[in-house]
């Protein structure tokens, strides 16, 4: 090995610290690691910037796919990777986005609040409208580019806020994405369990081995009617248990008891799932005959002759193959009614949202902490479950062989 080669090169590499001022500006922390607001050391520098931090040593799957896929993307709905920084040193990945300043998870939970306390929000008619016309510009980019994202919810959607590109939507988050042209095996095979839980489409609840683009519009559905409501249309207490089953009872009864069970004259394909046995076996569909979406929106004051409605039924209709698409969806109606959609999601008006607050370490910990405590307890009881199991065998054999053999 050439060390002075290898020497020369590390003193070459650019090195984040060296150019980013972003200790202490902690703003996230995921399964992937921890994002930071970073500024820019170079004074006549005045634009912000995302930097996410890979946890663990080296470049995951995730990461590299993302990587991938991102510099190949550019679109202005889809969020931009601005550069890669690798530490050889301590094995670490930075990646350099453009800032977001909010979310639509911080979004919803900002109205969702409001609503509560019956406090009134000055946003623009059109704000929803706008927010997922550019998300469907942003799906369908990437759909017709053969990318699949696999895993749009409200924390995934980012919401520029003061700047050039104030008010502007982008998809973030591409770590699940993957390219759909041509699969060398069926896309389950690579990943049995996709999409976060409560945006997750039925036919992937029902172990769908080969799943389209549809997935991502059903998606985008749920996240519409969390914008119209303020509430996840598809809630379900039970936590999302990582597992490689796809198969789930209760995000199935919480979706039924929305939509109601699907006829078999709206989703012929339902029988060929390879859960489908099991779902006759725990469902009856009489149970849910008076569940409706249109009675579920009604609830919530969205109207059933109303075209955000309309469109909103054809992007959770329960058959994929009749699901409506991102280009289909960005012609309908909707979109041509006054209040016209906008590139500026605030439409010139004051921001209500607050910024994001820096987390401190304290903070962090104490969420982790909270996490390895349910992760503990969660493997004490399998431990406990399983003792119990090993002594009734034992006390099985004892009398059988006192029984037979004493």
């Amino acid at each position: 090995m050439d060390y002075e080669f290898k020497a020369r090169l590390a003193s070459e590499r650019s090195k984040v610290e060296d150019q980013f001022e972003f200790e202490g500006r902690k703003v996230g922390r995921g399964t992937y690691g921890h994002v930071y607001k970073a500024i820019s050391k170079d004074s006549s520098e005045t634009r912000e910037y995302a930097l996410k931090q890979i946890e663990g040593s080296g470049i995951s799957m995730s990461a590299c796919r993302e990587i991938a896929l991102l510099r190949e993307l550019h679109h202005p709905n889809v969020i931009a990777l601005k550069k890669v920084f690798l530490s050889h040193s301590d094995r670490k990945v930075c990646l350099l986005f453009d800032y977001a300043e909010h979310d639509l998870w911080h979004i919803i939970k900002f109205h969702r609040s409001a609503k509560v306390n019956k406090k009134i929000v000055n946003v623009p008619k059109n704000m929803i409208k706008s927010l997922l016309y550019q998300i469907l510009g942003g799906i369908h980019y990437l759909h017709s580019h053969w990318v699949l994202h696999r895993d749009l919810k409200p924390a995934n959607i980012l919401v520029m806020g003061e700047g050039p590109d104030r008010g502007k939507v982008k998809i973030a988050d591409l770590g699940f994405a993957r390219l759909f042209n041509s699969p060398l095996k069926p896309l389950a095979d690579l990943d049995p369990v996709v999409v976060t839980f409560w945006y997750r489409a039925p036919e992937l609840l029902l172990g769908a081995r080969h799943y389209t683009k549809a997935i991502d519009i059903w998606a985008i559905g749920c996240i519409f009617a969390e914008l119209l409501t303020s509430e996840p249309i598809f809630h379900c207490r039970q936590e999302d248990i990582k597992t490689s089953n796809p198969y789930h009872h209760d995000q199935l009864d919480r979706i039924f008891n929305v939509m109601g069970f699907p006829l078999d004259r709206d989703w012929e394909d339902m029988k060929k799932m390879p859960e489908h046995q099991t779902l006759m076996k725990d469902f009856k569909r009489n149970n849910y005959m008076s569940c409706t979406l249109a009675k579920y929106m009604e609830k919530h004051k969205i109207r059933s002759d109303s075209s955000a409605f309309y469109l909103l039924q054809k992007m959770l209709t329960m058959d994929p193959t009749k699901r409506i698409s991102s280009d289909e969806a960005m012609r309908d109606n909707y979109f041509r009614e006054d209040p016209l959609p906008s590139q500026d999601v605030f439409e010139n008006m004051p921001i209500p949202y607050p910024k994001r607050e820096f987390l401190t370490d304290d903070e962090t910990e104490e969420k982790s902490d909270n996490t390895a405590s349910k992760v503990n307890y969660y493997y004490s009881c399998c431990l406990l479950l399983f003792l119990l199991f090993i002594a009734i065998i034992i006390v099985h054999c004892y009398y059988y062989y006192y029984k037979y053999y004493k």
